[in-house]
Protein backbone atom coordinates (compact mmCIF):
# COMPACT_ATOMS: atom_id res chain seq x y z
CA UNK A 1 0.00 0.00 0.00
CA UNK A 2 1.51 3.38 -0.97
CA UNK A 3 2.05 5.94 1.82
CA UNK A 4 -0.60 8.58 2.39
CA UNK A 5 0.81 12.05 1.70
CA UNK A 6 -2.22 14.14 2.71
CA UNK A 7 -1.90 16.38 -0.36
CA UNK A 8 1.80 17.21 0.10
CA UNK A 9 4.37 16.51 -2.59
CA UNK A 10 7.60 14.65 -1.88
CA UNK A 11 10.81 13.87 -3.71
CA UNK A 12 12.37 10.46 -3.11
CA UNK A 13 16.17 10.27 -3.14
CA UNK A 14 17.63 6.79 -3.38
CA UNK A 15 21.23 5.90 -2.65
CA UNK A 16 23.22 5.00 0.45
CA UNK A 17 20.48 6.80 2.42
CA UNK A 18 16.85 6.68 1.34
CA UNK A 19 15.35 10.12 1.81
CA UNK A 20 11.89 11.55 1.27
CA UNK A 21 12.07 15.33 0.94
CA UNK A 22 9.02 17.54 1.27
CA UNK A 23 8.85 19.80 -1.79
CA UNK A 24 7.50 22.84 0.06
CA UNK A 25 10.11 22.57 2.82
CA UNK A 26 12.85 22.21 0.19
CA UNK A 27 11.58 25.26 -1.71
CA UNK A 28 11.42 27.36 1.49
CA UNK A 29 14.96 26.28 2.45
CA UNK A 30 16.38 27.13 -0.98
CA UNK A 31 14.65 30.53 -1.03
CA UNK A 32 16.00 31.36 2.43
CA UNK A 33 19.51 30.24 1.44
CA UNK A 34 19.33 32.44 -1.66
CA UNK A 35 18.17 35.42 0.41
CA UNK A 36 20.95 34.76 2.94
CA UNK A 37 23.55 34.66 0.16
CA UNK A 38 22.32 37.99 -1.19
CA UNK A 39 22.46 39.46 2.32
CA UNK A 40 25.97 38.09 2.78
CA UNK A 41 27.17 39.87 -0.34
CA UNK A 42 25.52 43.06 0.87
CA UNK A 43 27.15 42.60 4.28
CA UNK A 44 30.57 42.42 2.61
CA UNK A 45 29.86 45.66 0.75
CA UNK A 46 28.75 47.91 3.61
CA UNK A 47 30.91 49.61 6.21
CA UNK A 48 33.04 52.70 6.65
CA UNK A 49 34.48 52.00 3.20
CA UNK A 50 31.69 51.12 0.78
CA UNK A 51 32.57 48.55 -1.86
CA UNK A 52 30.89 47.48 -5.08
CA UNK A 53 29.82 43.93 -5.91
CA UNK A 54 32.70 43.71 -8.37
CA UNK A 55 35.22 44.75 -5.70
CA UNK A 56 33.83 42.16 -3.27
CA UNK A 57 34.15 39.31 -5.76
CA UNK A 58 37.60 40.53 -6.79
CA UNK A 59 38.69 40.46 -3.15
CA UNK A 60 37.30 36.97 -2.64
CA UNK A 61 39.10 35.71 -5.75
CA UNK A 62 42.38 37.39 -4.74
CA UNK A 63 42.46 39.89 -7.62
CA UNK A 64 41.80 43.05 -5.59
CA UNK A 65 44.19 45.51 -3.99
CA UNK A 66 45.69 44.52 -0.64
CA UNK A 67 43.58 47.00 1.35
CA UNK A 68 40.34 45.85 -0.29
CA UNK A 69 41.23 42.21 0.29
CA UNK A 70 42.04 42.91 3.94
CA UNK A 71 38.70 44.67 4.45
CA UNK A 72 36.64 41.93 2.79
CA UNK A 73 38.49 38.74 3.73
CA UNK A 74 40.02 39.59 7.11
CA UNK A 75 37.49 42.00 8.59
CA UNK A 76 34.02 41.50 7.08
CA UNK A 77 33.94 37.87 5.93
CA UNK A 78 34.46 36.34 9.43
CA UNK A 79 31.57 38.42 10.74
CA UNK A 80 29.23 37.44 7.91
CA UNK A 81 30.08 33.73 8.07
CA UNK A 82 29.80 33.73 11.87
CA UNK A 83 26.32 35.28 11.66
CA UNK A 84 25.23 32.61 9.17
CA UNK A 85 26.69 29.60 10.98
CA UNK A 86 25.79 30.76 14.49
CA UNK A 87 22.27 31.69 13.40
CA UNK A 88 21.79 28.22 11.94
CA UNK A 89 23.14 26.62 15.12
CA UNK A 90 20.88 28.64 17.42
CA UNK A 91 17.84 27.90 15.26
CA UNK A 92 18.49 24.14 15.24
CA UNK A 93 19.00 24.24 18.99
CA UNK A 94 15.62 25.95 19.35
CA UNK A 95 14.01 23.42 17.01
CA UNK A 96 15.30 20.52 19.10
CA UNK A 97 14.03 21.97 22.37
CA UNK A 98 10.67 22.98 20.92
CA UNK A 99 10.24 19.51 19.45
CA UNK A 100 11.20 17.76 22.70
CA UNK A 101 8.91 19.96 24.81
CA UNK A 102 6.24 20.25 22.08
CA UNK A 103 5.89 23.89 23.04
CA UNK A 104 6.82 27.04 21.05
CA UNK A 105 8.33 28.51 24.24
CA UNK A 106 10.78 25.62 24.56
CA UNK A 107 13.82 27.65 23.57
CA UNK A 108 17.31 27.67 25.15
CA UNK A 109 17.10 31.38 25.93
CA UNK A 110 13.74 30.89 27.67
CA UNK A 111 14.50 27.73 29.65
CA UNK A 112 17.86 28.78 31.01
CA UNK A 113 20.61 27.26 28.90
CA UNK A 114 21.72 30.59 27.43
CA UNK A 115 21.82 32.08 30.93
CA UNK A 116 23.90 29.11 32.07
CA UNK A 117 26.41 29.68 29.30
CA UNK A 118 26.59 33.36 30.22
CA UNK A 119 27.11 32.48 33.89
CA UNK A 120 29.98 30.15 32.99
CA UNK A 121 31.61 32.84 30.88
CA UNK A 122 31.21 35.42 33.66
CA UNK A 123 32.82 33.08 36.19
CA UNK A 124 35.72 32.57 33.78
CA UNK A 125 36.14 36.33 33.25
CA UNK A 126 35.34 37.78 36.67
CA UNK A 127 36.40 35.08 39.13
CA UNK A 128 39.03 33.06 37.29
CA UNK A 129 40.38 36.24 35.67
CA UNK A 130 40.57 34.70 32.20
CA UNK A 131 40.79 37.08 29.25
CA UNK A 132 41.60 34.52 26.55
CA UNK A 133 39.04 33.26 24.09
CA UNK A 134 39.71 29.64 25.07
CA UNK A 135 39.11 30.36 28.75
CA UNK A 136 35.86 32.24 28.14
CA UNK A 137 34.68 29.62 25.63
CA UNK A 138 35.41 26.81 28.08
CA UNK A 139 33.49 28.66 30.79
CA UNK A 140 30.49 29.13 28.50
CA UNK A 141 30.54 25.46 27.46
CA UNK A 142 30.82 24.18 31.05
CA UNK A 143 28.14 26.59 32.26
CA UNK A 144 25.70 25.57 29.54
CA UNK A 145 26.23 21.84 30.02
CA UNK A 146 26.09 22.08 33.83
CA UNK A 147 22.83 24.05 33.63
CA UNK A 148 21.36 21.54 31.20
CA UNK A 149 22.29 18.64 33.47
CA UNK A 150 20.80 20.35 36.53
CA UNK A 151 17.56 21.26 34.77
CA UNK A 152 17.24 17.77 33.33
CA UNK A 153 17.74 16.13 36.75
CA UNK A 154 15.23 18.48 38.41
CA UNK A 155 12.68 17.95 35.65
CA UNK A 156 13.12 14.18 35.59
CA UNK A 157 10.34 12.41 37.46
CA UNK A 158 9.06 9.17 35.96
CA UNK A 159 10.21 10.45 32.60
CA UNK A 160 10.82 13.97 31.40
CA UNK A 161 7.74 15.95 30.37
CA UNK A 162 8.06 19.00 28.15
CA UNK A 163 5.97 21.34 30.29
CA UNK A 164 7.90 20.40 33.46
CA UNK A 165 11.18 21.01 31.63
CA UNK A 166 10.04 24.52 30.64
CA UNK A 167 8.89 25.42 34.17
CA UNK A 168 12.12 24.21 35.77
CA UNK A 169 14.12 25.94 33.04
CA UNK A 170 12.37 29.28 33.52
CA UNK A 171 13.02 29.08 37.26
CA UNK A 172 16.68 28.24 36.66
CA UNK A 173 16.98 31.10 34.16
CA UNK A 174 15.62 33.57 36.74
CA UNK A 175 18.06 32.37 39.40
CA UNK A 176 21.01 32.48 37.00
CA UNK A 177 20.09 35.99 35.83
CA UNK A 178 20.17 37.15 39.46
CA UNK A 179 23.52 35.41 39.95
CA UNK A 180 24.89 37.11 36.84
CA UNK A 181 23.82 40.51 38.18
CA UNK A 182 25.55 39.79 41.53
CA UNK A 183 28.77 38.77 39.75
CA UNK A 184 28.77 41.99 37.74
CA UNK A 185 28.02 44.21 40.76
CA UNK A 186 30.79 42.67 42.88
CA UNK A 187 33.47 43.04 40.21
CA UNK A 188 35.73 45.95 39.36
CA UNK A 189 34.02 48.60 37.29
CA UNK A 190 36.12 48.30 34.15
CA UNK A 191 35.98 44.48 34.16
CA UNK A 192 32.24 44.49 34.85
CA UNK A 193 31.62 46.94 31.99
CA UNK A 194 33.54 44.71 29.58
CA UNK A 195 31.63 41.62 30.72
CA UNK A 196 28.29 43.44 30.56
CA UNK A 197 29.03 44.67 27.03
CA UNK A 198 29.90 41.11 26.02
CA UNK A 199 26.66 39.95 27.62
CA UNK A 200 24.54 41.95 25.18
CA UNK A 201 25.66 39.74 22.31
CA UNK A 202 27.77 41.24 19.54
CA UNK A 203 29.64 40.30 16.38
CA UNK A 204 31.62 43.56 16.36
CA UNK A 205 35.34 42.99 15.91
CA UNK A 206 35.06 39.23 15.46
CA UNK A 207 37.93 37.65 13.51
CA UNK A 208 39.01 34.30 12.14
CA UNK A 209 40.88 33.31 15.31
CA UNK A 210 37.73 33.57 17.45
CA UNK A 211 35.14 32.37 14.96
CA UNK A 212 36.72 29.37 13.19
CA UNK A 213 36.83 26.94 16.18
CA UNK A 214 33.24 27.74 17.15
CA UNK A 215 32.01 27.55 13.54
CA UNK A 216 33.64 24.14 13.10
CA UNK A 217 32.01 22.92 16.31
CA UNK A 218 28.60 24.21 15.21
CA UNK A 219 28.98 22.62 11.74
CA UNK A 220 29.85 19.23 13.28
CA UNK A 221 26.89 19.42 15.65
CA UNK A 222 24.51 20.42 12.85
CA UNK A 223 25.51 17.17 11.14
CA UNK A 224 24.97 15.28 14.41
CA UNK A 225 21.51 16.87 14.74
CA UNK A 226 20.66 15.78 11.19
CA UNK A 227 21.68 12.20 12.07
CA UNK A 228 19.34 12.37 15.08
CA UNK A 229 16.49 13.65 12.93
CA UNK A 230 14.55 10.37 12.92
CA UNK A 231 14.41 9.97 16.73
CA UNK A 232 13.50 13.65 17.04
CA UNK A 233 10.57 13.32 14.62
CA UNK A 234 9.40 10.16 16.37
CA UNK A 235 9.48 11.79 19.82
CA UNK A 236 7.34 14.67 18.52
CA UNK A 237 4.51 12.11 18.34
CA UNK A 238 4.93 11.19 22.01
CA UNK A 239 6.99 8.72 23.99
CA UNK A 240 4.70 5.76 23.34
CA UNK A 241 4.79 6.32 19.58
CA UNK A 242 8.57 6.76 19.66
CA UNK A 243 9.04 3.51 21.60
CA UNK A 244 6.76 1.76 19.10
CA UNK A 245 9.18 2.88 16.36
CA UNK A 246 12.09 1.34 18.25
CA UNK A 247 13.48 4.61 19.64
CA UNK A 248 15.32 4.54 22.95
CA UNK A 249 13.60 7.64 24.23
CA UNK A 250 15.68 8.73 27.23
CA UNK A 251 19.01 7.98 25.54
CA UNK A 252 17.95 9.89 22.42
CA UNK A 253 16.59 12.77 24.49
CA UNK A 254 19.85 13.13 26.43
CA UNK A 255 21.88 13.05 23.19
CA UNK A 256 19.62 15.67 21.57
CA UNK A 257 19.74 17.93 24.63
CA UNK A 258 23.55 17.70 24.68
CA UNK A 259 23.71 18.61 20.97
CA UNK A 260 21.30 21.52 21.44
CA UNK A 261 23.12 22.88 24.49
CA UNK A 262 26.50 22.93 22.74
CA UNK A 263 24.85 24.49 19.66
CA UNK A 264 23.86 27.32 22.02
CA UNK A 265 27.06 27.44 24.07
CA UNK A 266 29.51 27.57 21.13
CA UNK A 267 28.07 30.78 19.59
CA UNK A 268 27.58 32.25 23.07
CA UNK A 269 31.26 31.72 23.80
CA UNK A 270 32.19 33.91 20.82
CA UNK A 271 29.54 36.60 20.56
CA UNK A 272 27.82 36.48 23.94
CA UNK A 273 24.18 35.53 24.54
CA UNK A 274 22.02 36.51 21.56
CA UNK A 275 18.36 36.13 22.46
CA UNK A 276 15.27 35.03 20.55
CA UNK A 277 16.86 33.66 17.35
CA UNK A 278 16.42 30.15 18.78
CA UNK A 279 12.87 31.04 19.80
CA UNK A 280 11.61 32.70 16.64
CA UNK A 281 13.40 30.97 13.75
CA UNK A 282 11.82 27.50 14.17
CA UNK A 283 8.32 28.94 14.48
CA UNK A 284 8.68 31.24 11.46
CA UNK A 285 10.06 28.34 9.41
CA UNK A 286 7.16 26.18 10.60
CA UNK A 287 4.63 28.74 9.38
CA UNK A 288 6.34 28.99 5.98
CA UNK A 289 6.61 25.23 5.42
CA UNK A 290 3.18 24.46 6.91
CA UNK A 291 4.58 21.14 8.05
CA UNK A 292 6.10 19.57 11.13
CA UNK A 293 9.23 21.20 12.47
CA UNK A 294 12.21 20.43 10.28
CA UNK A 295 15.87 21.15 10.89
CA UNK A 296 16.90 22.39 7.42
CA UNK A 297 14.29 25.19 7.04
CA UNK A 298 14.89 26.24 10.65
CA UNK A 299 18.66 26.41 10.12
CA UNK A 300 18.22 28.49 6.96
CA UNK A 301 15.78 30.80 8.75
CA UNK A 302 18.14 31.21 11.71
CA UNK A 303 21.04 32.12 9.40
CA UNK A 304 18.86 34.65 7.59
CA UNK A 305 17.51 36.20 10.80
CA UNK A 306 20.84 36.64 12.58
CA UNK A 307 22.58 38.01 9.48
CA UNK A 308 19.66 40.40 8.89
CA UNK A 309 19.78 41.55 12.51
CA UNK A 310 23.54 42.12 12.35
CA UNK A 311 23.27 44.17 9.16
CA UNK A 312 20.41 46.16 10.71
CA UNK A 313 22.56 46.77 13.80
CA UNK A 314 25.32 48.20 11.59
CA UNK A 315 22.92 50.46 9.68
CA UNK A 316 20.49 51.51 12.41
CA UNK A 317 22.56 54.36 13.90
CA UNK A 318 24.93 56.05 11.44
CA UNK A 319 28.51 55.96 12.64
CA UNK A 320 27.76 53.47 15.44
CA UNK A 321 28.02 49.67 15.42
CA UNK A 322 25.25 48.45 17.70
CA UNK A 323 25.51 44.94 19.17
CA UNK A 324 23.36 42.48 17.26
CA UNK A 325 21.80 41.42 20.56
CA UNK A 326 20.09 44.80 20.85
CA UNK A 327 18.21 44.18 17.61
CA UNK A 328 17.30 40.55 18.32
CA UNK A 329 16.18 41.42 21.86
CA UNK A 330 13.92 44.23 20.64
CA UNK A 331 12.32 42.23 17.84
CA UNK A 332 12.28 39.01 19.86
CA UNK A 333 10.47 40.67 22.74
CA UNK A 334 7.65 41.66 20.39
CA UNK A 335 7.58 38.13 18.99
CA UNK A 336 7.42 36.60 22.48
CA UNK A 337 4.46 38.82 23.36
CA UNK A 338 2.67 37.68 20.19
CA UNK A 339 3.31 34.01 21.04
CA UNK A 340 1.97 34.44 24.57
CA UNK A 341 -1.07 36.32 23.21
CA UNK A 342 -1.85 33.56 20.70
CA UNK A 343 -1.50 30.85 23.35
CA UNK A 344 -3.77 32.75 25.75
CA UNK A 345 -6.37 33.28 23.03
CA UNK A 346 -6.31 29.62 21.98
CA UNK A 347 -6.68 28.50 25.61
CA UNK A 348 -9.67 30.78 26.18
Amino acid sequence: MPPIHYGRRYIRIRGPFHLRVDVRSLAVTLILLGATLALAIFGLMIGTMRLSVHEVFAALSGDAAKLTRTIVVDWRLPRVLAAIVFGAGLAVSGTIFQSLTRNPLGSPDIIGFTSGSYTGALIAMLIAGSTSFIGIAAGAMIGGLATAMLIYLLAFRKGTQGFRLIIVGVAASTILSSLNAVLLLRSKAEVAMTAAAWGVGSLNGIGWAQSVPAMLAVAALLFAAAVMGRPLRAMELGEDAAKAHGIRVERSRIALIAIAVVLTAAPTAVMGPVSFVALAAPQVALKLTKSTQSLAPSAAMGAFLLLSADIAAQRMVPGTLLPVGVVTLSLGGLYLVSVLFRQARSAA
